[in-house]
This record gives structure tokens, sequence and C-alpha cells, in this order.
């Protein structure tokens, strides 16, 4: 598994816990965790400066030590948490898109890593918004959501992928005018992303070249 498959892995991984385990102290924990790991990964994966992944590896620890210290003796309130997981998540996708834009540099081809970076790229914005939706919710002290509806962490994240998607259900809706003003800015992101970046990377992926058969 390449570099930017098992960072796949892993946010997939957080994805799947945010959405599928139910919410409590466990849940804040792990969330932190994947979320701090996924940054680490995604500094690794594109090679960046060695101070530079040496900070974030410190700041990815710091937030799972004040997450243990929340979810153990309280007094860190959910914004702050969701802020701090936004802020974890959302410095992934520029090192990700800097390791990309050297190794298609360097290559001067599209490999199958490349796909899985510009997915993880893709999948990691959307968590980012989700987080920061739910910050929203806790520190702007009006709901996010229309109509009172909770913004737990499995609401904004299917509300942020949802909208990145450009899907569009429609049973969660932002109340306020900077809700609407983020879930338009990340709609046309995840458009003008899928529409231009991945359909570039998939169209020029290089088919491994067949040995010739043996007599």
């Amino acid at each position: 598994m390449g570099r930017y498959g098992l960072l796949l892995v892993a946010t997939v991984a957080s994805v799947a816990v945010q959405g599928v385990v139910q919410p409590g102290s466990v849940q804040q924990i792990v969330v932190t965790a994947l979320a701090g790991g996924t940054l680490v990964l995604a500094f690794h994966a594109g090679s960046l400066a060695p101070r530079l992944t040496k900070a974030v590896t410190v700041f990815a620890a710091a937030a799972v030590a004040v997450a243990v210290f929340r979810a153990t003796a309280g007094g860190i309130g959910e914004g702050a948490a969701r802020a701090v997981n936004a802020a974890l998540v959302a410095l992934g996708p520029p090192a990700v898109a800097i390791g990309l834009l050297r190794e298609l540099r360097a290559t001067q081809e599209v490999r199958i890593e490349a796909v899985s970076g510009v997915l993880c790229l893709y999948v990691l914005i959307g968590m980012a918004f989700g987080f920061l939706y739910g910050a929203i919710d806790n520190l702007g002290g009006d709901p996010f959501f229309a109509g009172g509806t909770p913004a737990s962490v499995s609401h904004c994240l299917y509300f942020s992928l949802t909208t990145l998607a450009t899907v569009g259900y429609g049973d969660f809706v932002a109340r306020s005018d900077l809700g609407h003003t983020l879930a338009v800015s990340e709609a046309l992101i995840g458009q003008i992303y899928l529409v231009t970046v991945v359909s570039l990377i998939v169209s020029n992926l290089r088919r491994p070249e067949r040995r010739p058969a043996g007599p």
C-alpha cells in the first residue's frame, strides 16, 4: 500500500467512526486521534519538510491530549473541540496537493497513487467543512441547521459530504447567511474539483505495461 493509499484508509476510517459510532467520550477521542493521524499521514505523503511534519505531529498529539482531558475532566466546550478538529483536517489538503504536484512533475505521468491522493483530498475537504459546521453551531449561539436539527458529528458530516457531492437531499438545511455561504462555497468546490481535477487525473491514468508472454 502506497503513501496515499494508507492516507485514504485512515480518511475512510475517520468518516466511518463519525457516521456510525454513537456520540460519546470514546468517539470524541477516536475522532480527534484519526483527524490528527490523517494530518500527519498527509504531511508524510506530501514529503514536506521534516520540521513541518514534526510541527503538525506535535499539534496532533496536543489535540488528542486535549480530547482525552475533555472526555475525562471536562471544562472544554464542544465548539472548541470541533474547531480544533477542523484545523487538524483543513491542514491536510494543502499538504496532499503539494505532494501530488511534486509527484506529477517528477514522474510526468499519472499513477494509481495520484488517484488515491486526489480522492483523499476530496474527502478531507468534506470532513473539514463538517467540523466547521459543528463549530459554528456550538460557538455561534444559534443552531446551524434550520428547524432546530441537532448538529451532531454525524449530521454535520452527512450534510457536508452531500453538499460537496452536490447531491442536495434537502433533509438538512443551513439556517443562517453564513451557513448558506459556506454550503454554496463547498458545493462549488466539490463540483469544480470533480469535473476538473478528478476527471483529468483519471483520464490520464497510466495503464500498467504488459509484459511479453514467455515461450
